[in-house]
C-alpha cells in the first residue's frame, strides 16, 4: 500500500535523490542474548582481498539507526519498512541498529524474564533484508554483534568483504541497568566495543527516563553519566593469539534518549505545523546539553532537519497524540524529538541525518550515516593504539545524586506503572 508522505519528507527526498551515489555498498556474526552484562560471542575471521571498487580506499561508511518499537513484535510486512530505514539504495558498509522498548516494559520483562526470541526475530528479519541487497557473496553482511537487556537491545552487521579487507577485532559488549531503583533494565543501555585496523569503535544503544515535567531532564542526565561510568569490557585473554587488537576498557576510553522540548505544548505544535525546525531546536533540552556543558559535554550531532519524531497517536497513524480529533482521552504529549544519534571522536563525517515513515509504533525511526577513515596496518601481528586519544571527564556538578523523588518509597509495580505512563 502506498503512503502519503508528508511535505517536509517530500522535500527531503528531493535532496537526498540527487546526491545518491552510483555503486551499492554490501556484506556480514556474533550474539548475545544473556539477561546479564556477561559477554558472549561468536566466531570471526581475518584476512585480507583485493579492495571492492565500490569501496574509497580505507574509507568505511557506517549506518547507524534507532527505534523505539513499543514493545510490538516483527510481525507482518515490515519489509518496506525496513528498506526504508536502512536506506539500503546507499548501502553501508557496517550498520549498527540500536532499539528501545523491543519488548513490553511489563513487570516480568523489566525482572529479566522476557522472551528472548524477540531478539531472535528481529536479527533474522534484518539479515533477511540487507542480505536480499548483498548481490555476490563478498557482498553479504555478517552479524558481528548483538545484545539485548530487557527492551533495549543493539546489533551490529557488517560486509564480508570489508572483513576480508581489513583486520578486524573480536567483539566486547556490555550492559548498564539504572532504571526502577537505578538498578533494573527497564531504562539503561547496551554497548559493544570493537576495533578495525587499530581504530576502536564503540556503539550505544540507550534508552532513558521518560517524562516531559520540568526536571525529568535530570532523571536523563544522571543515567546518562551512569552509563559512562558503569559500562566496561572485558579484556582479552593474553592467550588468545587470533585478538591483538587494543581494546579500552570504557566507553570514554575510546541513543531513544527521551529529552523533550521546554515549550507548551500548543506552541511546539504550531512550529511543527510550519516546518520551523530551527526555531523548534531552541527548545530542545539536548541541545541546551550540547551546548552548555551538560553531561553530553563535547559530543556532537547533526542538524534536526525533520520533523520531531514522538509521540504518534497509535500504529498505523501519522497524527501525534493528543492532537485536535484525537480519541477520547488519549495521552496529551508535547511533539519532541526522543530518538537522537550522537558521536563524539575525530575522524568521523556525518554524511546524512534523517527521519523514516513507518507507522509500525508511537516513534518513527531514526538514522544517520557516517563516513570514517581507517588505515591498513603493514603488519598484522603489531598492535596499534589510538594516537591522540582524550580522555572525557565529566562536570563535577552533573555527578549522580539522589533527588527528594529518588528517595520517596515506592512498589515495584507503582514504579512500573509510573515510568510507562509518562
Amino acid at each position: 500500500m502506498a503512503k502519503m508522505l508528508p511535505k517536509w519528507l517530500k522535500r527531503e527526498k528531493k535532496k537526498k535523490k540527487k546526491k545518491r551515489a552510483d555503486c551499492n555498498y554490501s556484506t556480514n556474526l556474533v550474539t548475545d542474548e544473556s539477561e546479564d552484562g556477561e559477554e558472549e560471542t561468536g566466531d570471526h575471521f581475518f584476512g585480507s582481498i583485493d579492495t571492492d571498487p565500490c569501496i574509497p580506499t580505507n574509507e568505511l561508511r557506517v549506518f547507524i539507526g534507532t527505534w523505539n518499537v513499543g514493545g510490538k513484535s516483527p510481525v507482518g510486512n515490515l519489509t518496506v519498512d525496513l528498506e526504508e530505514w536502512l536506506n539500503l539504495k546507499e548501502a553501508a558498509d557496517i550498520y549498527v541498529l540500536g532499539f528501545q522498548e523491543m519488548v513490553p516494559l511489563k513487570t516480568l520483562n523489566v525482572l529479566g524474564l522476557a522472551d528472548k526470541t524477540e531478539a531472535t526475530n528481529w536479527n533474522l528479519l534484518i539479515e533477511k533484508v540487507l542480505n536480499a541487497y548483498g548481490g555476490r557473496s563478498s557482498n553479504k553482511y555478517k552479524m558481528m554483534a548483538s545484545k539485548r537487556m530487557v527492551g533495549v537491545f543493539i546489533c551490529v552487521w557488517m560486509k564480508k568483504g570489508v572483513l576480508r579487507k581489513y583486520s578486524v577485532s573480536k567483539a566486547r559488549v556490555s550492559s548498564v541497568a539504572c532504571g526502577i531503583m537505578g538498578c533494573l533494565g527497564n531504562k539503561g543501555a547496551v554497548t559493544v566495543s570493537m576495533s578495525i585496523e587499530g581504530v576502536s569503535f564503540c556503539f550505544i544503544a540507550a534508552h532513558l527516563a521518560s517524562g516531559e515535567k520540568k526536571g525529568d531532564e535530570g532523571r536523563r542526565n544522571r543515567q546518562v553519566l551512569e552509563i559512562f561510568r558503569r559500562t566496561s569490557f572485558l579484556l582479552p585473554s593474553k592467550d588468545d593469539p587470533n585478538d591483538d587488537h587494543y581494546h579500552p576498557p570504557t566507553i570514554l576510553g575510546h541513543e531513544d534518549l527521551n529529552y523533550r522540548l521546554y515549550l507548551e505544548d500548543h506552541l511546539a505544535r504550531d512550529l511543527v505545523s510550519k516546518y520551523d525546525w530551527e526555531a523548534l531546536q531552541a527548545y530542545d533540552q539536548l541541545r541546551c546539553e550540547l551546548e552548555e556543558g551538560g553531561a553530553f559535554e563535547g559530543w556532537r550531532e547533526g542538524n534536526l532537519e525533520f520533523a520531531p519524531t514522538y509521540k504518534y497517536s497509535e500504529s498505523n497513524c501519522d497524527r501525534y497524540s493528543g492532537s485536535f480529533g484525537g480519541r477520547s482521552g488519549e495521552k496529551q504529549r508535547t511533539p519532541a524529538w526522543c530518538d537522537r544519534i550522537l558521536w563524539w571522536g575525530e575522524g568521523v563525517k556525518q554524511l546524512s541525518y534523517f527521519r523514516s515513515e513507518s507507522m509500525f509504533s508511537d516513534h518513527r525511526p531514526v538514522s544517520a550515516l557516517f563516513s570514517m577513515q581507517v588505515e591498513v596496518r603493514k603488519e598484522t601481528n603489531q598492535k596499534v593504539f589510538p594516537v591522540n586519544a582524550t580522555e572525557f571527564r565529566p562536570p563535577e556538578n552533573l555527578l549522580p545524586r539522589n533527588s527528594e523523588e529518588d528517595n520517596k518509597p515506592a512498589t515495584l509495580l507503582s514504579m512500573l506503572e509510573r515510568d510507562i505512563d509518562e
